[in-house]
């Protein structure tokens, strides 16, 4: 039976154990799928205040849980695979095992989306990946290919760079999402070449299980053709981690937490941070505020009840 649960080891997850575990709740984390969040995938965070001179994604997130261990948290390997949120104390079962808890902290973050092909899902781990910093390495002086229009396929592509002869940037349409400082950074790189009004029908080649080409089509022409590529990295976005919940937390269309205020859901008990309701700002500073404001809440609820 615990005080505190916390569903999610990155930024917004830490940050609500630290301050849960300083108010000496002893919360304990699940760490989730993706141990980390987005951070562990991320290269250099330069807006994070207090790091003047950048910080590396995984080393942040590493500080933030070293920092919630210190004041007693604890972190348990593992995913929630089942939730009964129809009455306190909820349940949850982890890896097969049912466990206890007076309030939940929901910050389970968002996965990344791919494009579904048949093909792609073959090889993913084979040149298909959704994160440059785990697997740009492996592309030295190979031709890399990234899809998206936001501010993480300008990111990956930038930062493929470093490693790739060439890095080309397909996108179905010619405007993009992505904010104009992130987008004028990947124009001005001279390495990556963009390919517009464009989707990809094919890669190549799942019989010899690597990447070894793919097959894009031209929305506005229907023009088909082939080109080689070695690395292929899909940066279209994320799904919100929440398939656990449906039908006991309130979520929207595309399946994020939809906030009954501060960081409230419709379920007493039961808070979000993070991406797995942020679907505007997406930013590790605005998930680590949300982290905080779950915990305080959280922290409330068991003070009014007597905790």
């Amino acid at each position: 039976m615990h005080n505190v649960v916390i569903i999610g080891s990155g930024c917004a997850g830490n940050t609500a154990a630290i301050y849960t575990a300083r108010a000496s709740l002893k919360p304990l984390v699940i760490k989730g799928v993706e141990v980390g969040g987005q951070l562990s995938l991320t290269t250099e965070v330069e807006n994070f205040p207090g790091f003047p001179q950048g910080i590396l994604g995984p080393e942040l997130v590493e500080n933030m849980k070293l920092q919630a261990e210190r004041f007693g948290a604890v972190y348990l390997d593992g995913e929630v695979s089942e939730a009964d949120l129809s009455k306190r104390p909820f349940r949850l079962k982890v890896e097969g095992e049912w466990l206890e808890t007076s309030t939940l902290i929901v910050a389970s973050g968002a996965k990344a989306r791919w494009l579904d092909l048949p093909s792609e899902q073959k090889l993913i781990g084979h040149g298909v990946s959704s994160c440059a910093t785990c697997d740009g390495f492996f592309y030295r002086e190979k031709k890399i290919m990234v899809i998206g229009g936001g501010d993480s396929a300008m990111e990956e592509a930038n930062f493929l760079t470093r490693f790739g002869s060439s890095v080309a940037l397909v996108h179905r349409k010619d405007t993009f999402r992505a904010s104009k400082i992130m987008l004028d950074r990947a124009k001005a790189n001279p390495k990556i070449e963009f390919i517009l009004n464009t989707t990809v029908d094919e890669v190549y080649d799942v019989s010899q299980n690597i990447v070894t080409g793919v097959r894009l089509h031209n929305l506005v022409t229907g023009e088909k053709w082939d080109r080689d590529v070695d690395g292929f990295f899909v940066a279209i976005g994320h799904i919100p981690n929440t398939q656990v919940f449906k039908g006991q937390l309130d979520l929207d269309a595309d399946g994020y937490l939809i906030s009954h205020g501060g960081a409230r859901t419709n379920i007493t008990g039961v808070f979000h941070a993070g991406d797995v309701q942020d679907r505007i700002y997406r930013q590790a500073i605005t998930a680590a505020g949300a982290g905080c404001m779950a915990a305080i809440e959280a922290e409330k609820l068991l003070e009014a009840e007597g905790h």
